[in-house]
């Protein structure tokens, strides 16, 4: 089993007719004036063809949802529609196209902010946003000694801490209908900034906080412990208001980063 995914990058024309242009890596259609840029991917799964080896052509990913894709967002704009209903609108459009082997659309409204309408979760959508922090933090365990954790962490065990800037992505799960515009990317950075930055932002993560001051019976804080506890902080202040949190995904560096539940 192969999963595929395929991004498409294009420009909504404000006015007028819709003109393919060349460069498809940046958009197209490109943008003219101030016409509004979008990334959408498409994750298609199932079994490779044996003499190809392709699971779809490239080419029938795009020609299916290219132009229905600039259309649909085109009148969601007209509508001031709600991103979520629109995402599904997407993914119920290019379903049929493709065929059995479409899993998901994620639509990109910015490079920090998406929505994504799956058919194995066909009531809710999932709305991702990206944060940041800046924090210092300790690998350390006090049960072992000064050596077992000097070759546990090396120069994350360093007694003086060492920083990082963080960054974490929690992605909510939104009913796909009824008062599903109520939780929007607003509500979500809002509870973030007064839950997770205020608390973490600029600290000592091992010195000024409980929950990863191992002395004070909280955990070492690796980016795992850091996700796991993102996600317990944050849950039931996004069950609140009205939505579930799916996941939680934090950076220690752009090459490194952790994500619970997996």
């Amino acid at each position: 089993m192969i999963r595929l995914n395929r991004s498409i990058r294009f420009s909504v024309p404000t006015v007028g007719e819709i003109e393919k242009t060349p460069n498809s890596y940046a958009a197209n259609p490109s943008p003219v004036g101030f016409d509004r840029h979008y990334e959408l991917t498409l994750s298609c799964q199932g079994e490779t063809d044996p003499t190809l080896g392709y699971l779809l052509d490239i080419k029938v990913i795009d020609d299916a949802s290219r132009i229905p894709s600039i259309e649909i967002l085109r009148d969601a704009i007209a509508r001031a529609e709600s991103p979520i209903i629109t995402v599904t609108r997407l993914l119920a459009e290019i379903a049929p196209r493709l065929g059995p082997s479409l899993v998901s659309v994620r639509l990109y409204l910015s490079p920090f902010y998406s929505l994504e309408a799956s058919l194995l979760m066909p009531t809710t959508v999932l709305l991702r946003q990206r944060f940041d922090f800046a924090a210092s933090h300790r690998l350390h365990v006090p049960t072992l000694s000064e050596e077992e954790n000097r070759k546990a962490f090396g120069k994350c065990n360093n007694p003086s801490g060492h920083g990082h800037n963080y960054q974490f992505e929690p992605a909510i799960s939104v009913a796909s209908s009824g008062t599903s515009a109520s939780f929007t990317v607003q509500t979500l950075e809002t509870i973030v900034e007064k839950v997770l930055i205020q608390t973490y932002d600029h600290k000592h993560l091992t010195v000024d906080t409980v929950e990863f001051n191992p002395e004070k019976g909280g955990v070492n804080s690796s980016v795992e412990n850091i996700a796991r506890i993102f996600f317990e902080k944050l849950s039931p202040h996004i069950a609140a208001a009205g939505a579930t949190l799916h996941s939680m995904r934090v950076w220690e560096t752009d090459r490194t980063s952790a994500e619970y539940p997996a």
